[in-house]
């Protein structure tokens, strides 16, 4: 009975490690076709993305356009690689802004302790209060459509949850008995932060980052479906799924679903990588998952 017992536990093991690698290569596989594409498509092909041939709207799929084309006749392929490339933009940087925000302010909240903890969650649990993409749209409000508003409205709405992981990590690094030996040692408070405390929340605020950033993509594209996000001239998966409402009504299903597939694969795909990363610097997750 133990030894029926003990094959089938390492026969879910060996089932969970096989479905986590092929997880992580399909992601892999994905996320490296997606930065290729945004980096190497437009310059090869040379071609205006805006340029406008009304005598070629709405053509459906085919080998001169594999997309398609939209309703005034632009190549629906070029205009998804230059939209994701605006979406990749936004979601690495604003994730990259939001998570260094966000780990400085939990960090400092739980090195300090006291009252600057307290008023410092406060605010935090003031912000996430709000609804993300309610605050968002009333940054953006403020300024002129363009990409560096919306990244300016995603990393300062984003910021809240990296803050708390971090506070919580550095939480349980004060426990620890280097800590304690830095301290009784005479180092100063700033140092054992810097030289102890961040080190130790790294890989947990670049994970935070990493799942930020598909996050981020989806918030882009909300802002600029309802046309606060970037000008509509300019390609971005949102104003792409935007403009396409009215094709979709007609019958003209490839303008909605390139974009739209153009935002979910790359995203998940991310996230899939993000969920490996995590599974892998939790040991006590990846135990739990093996059962």
């Amino acid at each position: 009975m133990a030894d029926v017992a003990d094959r089938v536990w390492h026969s879910r093991g060996r089932t969970r490690r096989s479905t986590r690698t092929v997880r992580l290569g399909v992601s892999a596989v994905i996320v490296a076709a997606v930065v290729l594409a945004v980096l190497v498509v437009p310059p090869i092909v040379q071609l205006d993305e805006q340029a406008v041939d009304l005598s070629q709207k709405l053509q459906p799929p085919s080998l001169a356009h594999p997309f398609g084309t939209d309703d005034v006749g632009r190549d629906l392929l070029l205009r998804c690689v230059y939209g994701l490339r605006i979406s990749l933009l936004v979601g690495l940087v604003a994730a990259l802004v939001a998570t260094v925000v966000g780990t400085l302010v939990g960090a400092a909240a739980a090195a300090f302790g006291g009252w600057t903890d307290r008023i410092v969650m406060r605010l935090v649990d003031t912000f996430s209060s709000v609804p993300h993409l309610l605050l968002g749209i009333f940054i953006v409000a403020m300024f002129r459509p363009g990409v560096w508003p919306v990244i300016a409205s995603v990393a300062l709405t984003h910021w809240l949850s990296t803050a708390r992981i971090v506070r919580s990590e550095v939480l349980s690094l004060r426990s620890r008995p280097y800590v304690d030996a830095a301290v009784s040692g005479g180092a100063s408070r700033l140092r054992v932060t810097a030289r102890h405390l961040l080190p130790g929340v790294l890989p947990q605020a670049g994970l935070a980052a990493v799942l930020m950033v598909p996050h981020a993509m989806w918030h882009e594209s909300a802002l600029s479906f309802l046309g606060l996000g970037l000008p509509t001239h300019q390609a971005s998966l949102g104003n792409l799924v935007q403009s396409a409402r009215g094709s979709l009504l007609a019958g003209d299903w490839w303008p909605t679903l390139f974009p739209g597939l153009f935002l979910i694969i790359p995203t998940l795909a991310i996230a899939g990588l993000a969920g490996v990363w995590r599974e892998r610097i939790n040991p006590r997750r990846r135990s739990e998952l093996m059962l």
